[in-house]
């Protein structure tokens, strides 16, 4: 079984693949070619879980399964708050291949099915770009971003005004962009064409008041049922779209807290990702609606981005 580790992983695996990547396995998932099962979330204590993401590459032969820990809190210790495995197998012998270092898996994945979300959903002529969050997610979804829309500014704010400081100064010396902080979310994404919302927030953080007409959000942080980034108003305003309604029914609590609370019906959710990939359902209407896409990860994502990364990795990159 061959083990391949996070430098590895950095080094065969680009942004602009793994969106291309990502693109089409959600096609595969919508049309019956991969499959998978709901993840089983054990708790570890209040705040931290153990993850187990079974999928299947039916084309492909592989069946694999990402094992990994999230703990939320890891990036005042220093330390990425998601770590683990994705474990992959032959589907007919059940030969085990490899173990493929997922951190950065799911650093670049779960961005590269933003951009995708992005490309389907935001208005062609978004440039104006914030990012609520200053982690690794920020980061890589600053970087998936450039990928899809003609970006010509970004916005930043992070609960830490010295972490925002710090990414700011970062992108700089990397983006020929100008780049701001802002000491509020509502100063941050007054102008914003394109939101991503990737924090450790367990209450809400964007409130649909300050979301101008038009604008596409990726809300991404919150994957358990009790915690949510947005608020209630913001959900009933914008046209939802899922990575998986299996997923978002039971763990997302963007949708399920406003669905509780009476302000959105059970039919709110419009499609998954997959289903406007391949054109079960219709994405943006009109330059004004507001779009939403609710990320929770996929295990099948996981699960094709470390065969790619396997397969390069036996090619010699």
């Amino acid at each position: 079984m061959k083990l391949i580790e996070q430098d590895e992983v950095s080094s065969l695996l680009s942004m602009a693949k793994c969106i291309d990547i990502m693109e089409a396995t959600l096609a595969d998932l919508a049309t019956g070619k991969a499959k998978q099962s709901l993840r089983s979330v054990f708790p570890i204590d209040d705040r931290n879980v153990l993850g187990m993401m079974p999928g299947l590459l039916i084309d492909e032969n592989i069946v694999g399964t990402k094992m990994i820990t999230v703990f939320p809190e890891n990036h005042e210790q220093g330390l990425p708050s998601h770590q683990g495995f994705v474990f992959l197998f032959d589907a007919q012998t059940g030969k085990p291949l490899a173990m493929v270092d997922a951190e950065e898996i799911t650093t670049i994945r779960t961005a590269a099915v933003s951009a995708v979300a992005t490309h389907y959903l935001a208005d062609k002529s978004a440039s104006v770009l914030t990012v609520l969050g200053t982690g690794l997610q920020a980061r890589s979804h600053i970087d998936a971003m450039l990928q899809v829309r003609p970006i010509t500014d970004i916005h930043l704010w992070g609960r830490s005004k010295d972490h925002a400081d710090h990414l700011q100064k970062e992108l700089q010396e990397k983006y020929e962009l100008p780049i701001y902080v802002h000491e509020t979310v509502q100063s941050a994404v007054q102008h914003a064409d394109i939101i991503c919302t990737v924090t450790a927030s367990v209450d809400p953080i964007l409130r649909g008041e300050w979301i101008k007409s038009g604008a596409h959000i990726n809300a991404v942080g919150a994957c358990r049922a009790s915690d949510r980034e947005l608020d209630s108003a913001l959900v009933k305003k914008s046209q939802l779209f899922v990575d998986r309604i299996e997923s978002a029914v039971h763990e997302a609590g963007d949708y399920l807290i406003p669905l509780e609370e009476g302000e959105i019906s059970a039919d709110h959710i419009l499609g998954e990702l997959g289903d406007l990939i391949v054109g079960k359902v219709q994405g943006r209407k009109t330059k004004e609606e507001i779009t939403l896409f609710k990320s929770l990860g996929l295990a099948i994502e996981d699960v094709a981005v470390a065969h790619f990364i396997y397969k390069q990795s036996k090619q010699g990159g």
